[in-house]
């Protein structure tokens, strides 16, 4: 049962780096591609039916990690909390922005939300990597469960470079989703620049692959069970195809074949972890695991039943929203 919940976390994670990274993206590319009031409205209502949608597997992601792995979620808050409290705000800021922008009349109200907006896609982008990149190579955290480092011991060269590939994915994510939901000479350029930015992202991928073979123990259950290989391979066709379905001009499949590339790529992680949650830098003594941090198997049980009835829902009102929301939008729809 703890497998199942394990695979349930590190699936519910994939899919909102999947989601609200496309929105992260085009947040953070905001003053780049749009050069004037109607291409921001432009951006602004590619992402606006769909960003708080997708914050739900945020939600989801830490509920699961509450519920199922208690201990795992304690540890998380005490080791991480500086990162994840400036993540938070930055997200609240960019919801902020989103809802309040429409509601300015004045130029330099605007331009403030602007400006927020930007910060709260830009920092979460980064910040995602940063922690996911530090969980991967462990977390000093002592048999209690506690942490003495800080956001400074966080940013060290493998959780900036994990920060930076995100970053990237997101980027080249947004874009895609841009090409596909704009018209013109926006269109264009979101298309020109995910191309552009699309070999950064392959030479931060394999540069991300190497130090991890350093720095983490990830590559010990693929060297143990090769089967897991299929992961990895999978990332690396899906990055292929955003690469030659971009250029075709068919960006919906690019940017699908975006979205499993950033699932591919967590999953990956996940995988490299399994049966740990968090890694202690410390001590492999210290590591929370799945067998040491999770529920009573009753409350997981219960909790996969009461999962199986309401993820099926969510993933329809998703379905159901961007189908609704489909085609090109407008300058004028708001924002």
């Amino acid at each position: 049962m703890q497998t199942i919940w394990f695979i349930l976390w590190g699936v519910l994670w994939a899919v909102y780096f999947a989601l609200d990274g496309f929105d992260l993206g085009v947040g953070t590319l905001l003053p780049f591609l749009a050069k004037n009031e109607e291409e921001k409205r432009s951006a602004y209502a590619a992402i606006g039916p769909y960003w708080d949608g997708n914050e739900v597997w945020l939600i989801a992601a830490g509920g699961v990690t509450f519920a199922a792995f208690p201990e795992a979620y304690a540890t998380m808050f005490s080791a991480l909390y500086s990162a994840l409290m400036l993540l938070l705000f930055a997200l609240i800021l960019r919801g902020a922005a989103v809802a309040l922008r429409e509601e300015s009349e004045s130029a330099w109200a605007k331009k403030a939300w602007d400006a927020l907006f930007v910060a709260g896609s830009f920092l979460p982008a980064l910040l995602l990597g940063v922690a996911f990149a530090n969980i991967f190579m462990g977390i000093p955290i002592d048999g209690e469960g506690i942490s003495d480092g800080t956001i400074l011991t966080l940013l060290n060269f493998y959780g900036l470079l994990g920060g930076l590939l995100f970053l990237l994915f997101f980027l080249v994510h947004g874009c895609l989703w841009l090409a596909v939901k704009t018209e013109g000479e926006m269109a264009e350029r979101a298309a020109a620049l995910a191309g552009k930015l699309w070999y950064a992202l392959v030479s931060v991928v394999v540069a991300f692959l190497i130090v991890t073979w350093f720095q983490t123990r990830l590559y010990d259950n693929y060297l143990s069970s090769k089967v897991l290989f299929v992961i990895p391979l999978l990332a690396a066709g899906c990055l292929a195809g955003v690469f030659l379905l971009s250029r075709k001009g068919q960006y919906f499949k690019a940017w699908l074949a975006s979205g499993v590339a950033i699932i591919s790529c967590v999953m990956f992680g996940v995988a490299g972890l399994y049966p740990v949650i968090l890694p202690s830098s410390l001590s492999r003594d210290y590591d929370v695991t799945i067998y040491n941090a999770s529920s009573s198997p009753l409350t997981l049980k219960i909790m996969l039943g009461v999962t199986l009835v309401l993820l099926p829902l969510v993933i329809a009102y998703q379905v159901w929203t961007y189908y609704i929301f489909k085609g090109k939008v407008e300058g004028e729809q708001g924002y």
